[in-house]
C-alpha cells in the first residue's frame, strides 16, 4: 500500500477586497511552554513547522481574514480554547462537546458505518454530565460568543451512540438558549433527526449549521426557519454540485463562510492542512455561486457573520 504524502501548507492565495470573519475554525490550543500543540491531523513534512498563533493571524489578517471563531469541542481542548480567546482580540470561541464525542462520555465503545474503532482518550472516564459541565461553565464568559459543535453524525457512531448524542444536542440547544447565544450544529447524514430535534425542543434564535452538506431540500427548511449555513472548502469541489445548488438557493443573508481548519481545504490544496488564510479561495467560490462581485460578498458575509455572533 503507498504511504500518504505528507503535504505542507498552501501557498496563500490572493488577497480579498475586503475583510471577511473565519466563523469556524479549530486553532491548535496552547502547550504549557505557550506553544501551540501540534495536532494529531495535521502530517507535515520533515522540516515544516506547525503555525504558531501569530503566524496564522498574521497570515490571515494578510488574506483579508480579520477575525477568527475557534471551536473547542473536546475536554482537554476547553480551556485552552478559551485562552486563545482572551490572549488575542481578533480570536473568539465557541465551545461544546462534539458529538463523536459524547457517546465516549457515556461509555459506548462501537464502531460505526465508517468502519473506525473510536479512539478512547483519559478524559472520556468522565461522564457526559460533567464534561458538559465544565462546557456550561466556561461558556458564560463573554469571549465565548457561541454553544458548539453539537448535533448529530451518523457516519461516525451506530444505534447505541446515536442515543447519546441526541441526548447531547438537546442539553446544547438548552445551553445556547439559557445563555442566549448561537448554537454551531455539526450534522454529518443525519438532517432529518438534526431537523426534527431542532423543531422539537425549539431552536436557539440564531442555529447555525456548520460545514453545511445538504442539499437544495435542506437548505429550503433553514430558509423556511431562518437558520444560517456556513460554507467551508467542500463547496469548491469539483463534485459538489449539490452543495453550491443548495448555496445559490439559500437566501444570501443566511449565508455564512468557515474554514473548519485543519480539515476540508479548498481547491486547488485539497489534501493540504487548512488554516484561515486560505480561506479567500472559500469566498471566491461563493461569490461567484452567488453572482455578486467579492468585495460585495466580503461585506455582506462579515454583516451576517456579525449579527449572528456579534463582534469581537
Amino acid at each position: 500500500m503507498a504511504k500518504h504524502r505528507r503535504r505542507g501548507w498552501p501557498e496563500a492565495p490572493e488577497p480579498l477586497p475586503g475583510t471577511v470573519v473565519d466563523n469556524h475554525t479549530h486553532l491548535p490550543v496552547l502547550g504549557d511552554d505557550g506553544d501551540p500543540a501540534v495536532d494529531d491531523d495535521v502530517a507535515l513534512p520533515p522540516g515544516e513547522a506547525p503555525l504558531t498563533t501569530a503566524e496564522q493571524l498574521t497570515r490571515a489578517a494578510a488574506a483579508g481574514v480579520a477575525r477568527v471563531l475557534t471551536v473547542g469541542c473536546d475536554v482537554p481542548n476547553l480551556a485552552g480554547t478559551l485562552a486563545l480567546a482572551r490572549a488575542h482580540p481578533p480570536i473568539a470561541a465557541a465551545l461544546g462537546i462534539h458529538p463523536n464525542e459524547a457517546p465516549l462520555h457515556g461509555g459506548v465503545r462501537e464502531v460505526g458505518p465508517d468502519g473506525l474503532e473510536p479512539a478512547v482518550r483519559p478524559h472520556h472516564t468522565l461522564s457526559f454530565d460533567d464534561a458538559f459541565a465544565r462546557v456550561a461553565a466556561l461558556a458564560r464568559d463573554e469571549r465565548v460568543v457561541a454553544v458548539g459543535e453539537s448535533g448529530l453524525d451518523y457516519y461516525r457512531t451506530g444505534p447505541q451512540g446515536r442515543v447519546h448524542q441526541r441526548a447531547a444536542f438537546r442539553a446544547h440547544i438548552a445551553l445556547a438558549k439559557e445563555l442566549g447565544k448561537p448554537l454551531q450544529i455539526h450534522d454529518r447524514d443525519a438532517h432529518a433527526d438534526v431537523v426534527a430535534t431542532l423543531l422539537a425542543d425549539g431552536a436557539p434564535e440564531r442555529t447555525v449549521f456548520h460545514c453545511f452538506s445538504g442539499d437544495a431540500e435542506l437548505a429550503a427548511v433553514l430558509a423556511e426557519h431562518g437558520w444560517y449555513a456556513s460554507f467551508a472548502g467542500p463547496v469548491t469541489f469539483g463534485a459538489n454540485e449539490t452543495l453550491r445548488a443548495a448555496l445559490r438557493a439559500l437566501p444570501p443573508e443566511l449565508v455564512l463562510v468557515e474554514t473548519d481548519a485543519p480539515y476540508l481545504t479548498p481547491a486547488p490544496f485539497r489534501g493540504h492542512p487548512n488554516a484561515p488564510y486560505v480561506m479567500p479561495l472559500t469566498v471566491r467560490r461563493i461569490a461567484a455561486e452567488l453572482g455578486r462581485d467579492v468585495a460585495e460578498t466580503c461585506a455582506l458575509l462579515t454583516a451576517t457573520t456579525d449579527a449572528v455572533y456579534g463582534t469581537w
